[in-house]
């Protein structure tokens, strides 16, 4: 069951294309690059192009044979992350403190691989909308393209999207039906107490020892409010306090994430943690701010659309490693506010090597390109066969 043989014949451009975007990498709302040369490509294969959508996202619009009306969104994210590279690749990354450690290159190029044979070959009947998004990485990207009317001026009946997955072989592909990954809410929560002198601890309100406490008393949130059944994790990812040695500082920060399945626990969550800074802040007799910020959606996919990439999947590889039955993951992905405007799927392309996403020593797979520039295109294909509206 092999990947389609045109596309195969784009591997190595492809991976040139990948390996470019990799070593100039830009952060969210900063793709100004990388959205050009998505643009330009586009135009090069004659597909229309709309540019500017929630700042540097880039539309293509391609009509099939036919008088087909439905129409399908494909999406790709194109920032990469503020961090430093740490491998030996020649293509590394060459701007300081950048660095496509999620792969957001490689599903850029997937895409433009999809666009170009879908051009050459136009073999559906409908209109695809190639959707290349900007910062997905926790700044909204999505949401500002669809704030910028996105499905306004580009109405889809449904909406695909894929991610690499090295947590998986290569060759495997997975889809799962149902809740498949959390809603996020990032916070920033600021205490304001008294500094003093090191030696004199009698004389302020130590903002280190209020964050200390407020830090372990946030972790009851999930093991005491949240019922067992319903997946959340609260996380302290940052703690900021202090200059000196003997300065007791007067102001402490605590920063981090909460994910959860189901938007009522989101809630709960968010309350708790509001009561719990009062409660706090009351005791030691100073002021607590708790910004809780609503980042991502929980991610849905639709059965209807999860069965469409599992059939056309088997078509791709071996269909004993198309997975249907994975664990939702507490990552996060705001592909789900598109889907929460349209029916659609997320589905996972799996890749050699076992370095995760988001760490510094990560590889994307270039063989992977073709895999999911094909998954795309047939998705596309099979949904707008030629001939079903003769």
């Amino acid at each position: 069951m092999p990947t389609i043989e045109r596309i195969d014949g784009y591997a190595e451009e492809l991976t040139a294309i990948r390996r470019d975007l990799h070593a100039h990498p830009e952060i969210g709302f900063e793709e100004v690059r990388t959205s050009g040369i998505v643009a330009d490509k586009l135009t090069q294969w004659g597909i229309e192009v709309h540019r500017g959508l929630g700042g540097t996202g880039v539309v293509g619009v391609l009509k099939g044979k036919g008088t087909g009306a439905m129409k399908i969104g494909l999406r790709a994210d194109m920032d990469a992350l503020p961090m430093e590279e740490n491998t030996n690749l020649r293509w590394r990354s060459t701007i300081p403190g950048r660095f496509h450690g999620c792969g957001h290159d490689g599903h850029t190029t997937m895409l433009l691989g999809t666009a170009r044979y879908l051009a050459e070959t136009k073999n559906f009947d409908g209109t695809v909308h190639f959707i290349f998004q900007p910062a997905e990485e926790g700044l909204g990207g999505a949401r500002a393209m669809i704030k910028d009317g996105l499905f306004q001026k580009f109405p889809c009946d449904e909406v695909y999207g894929l991610h690499n997955a090295p947590d998986l072989n290569h060759g495997e592909i997975a889809i799962l039906p149902g809740p498949a990954m959390a809603g996020a809410d990032f916070f920033d929560i600021t205490i304001d107490g008294y500094g003093a002198h090191g030696a004199m601890p009698e004389r302020s309100k130590d903002a280190v020892i209020i964050a200390t406490t407020l830090a372990q008393a946030l972790q009851t949130v999930v093991s005491r409010n949240v019922p067992p059944h319903h997946p959340a994790v609260l996380s302290i990812t940052q703690i900021h306090a202090g200059s000196a040695y003997n300065v007791i500082p007067g102001q402490a920060k605590l920063c981090g994430t909460v994910r959860a399945f189901d938007d009522g626990v989101r809630a709960l969550i968010r309350e708790r943690m509001r009561a719990i800074c009062a409660g706090i802040a009351a005791a030691f007799q100073c002021e607590i701010n708790a910004d809780i910020r609503d980042i991502f959606s929980v991610l849905v996919n639709q059965e209807e659309q999860s069965q469409i990439v599992a059939a056309v999947a088997r078509t791709v590889v071996d269909p004993d490693k198309v997975i249907t039955r994975t664990e939702p993951k507490m990552g996060s992905e705001d592909f789900a506010d598109m889907m929460q405007a349209v029916p659609g799927a997320y589905f996972w392309v799996g890749h050699e090597g076992s370095v995760p996403v988001h760490n510094p020593g990560y590889v994307l797979d270039d063989k992977i390109l073709p895999i999911g520039a094909s998954m795309f295109a047939r998705i596309i294909e099979t949904r707008m066969p030629v001939g079903a509206h003769a």
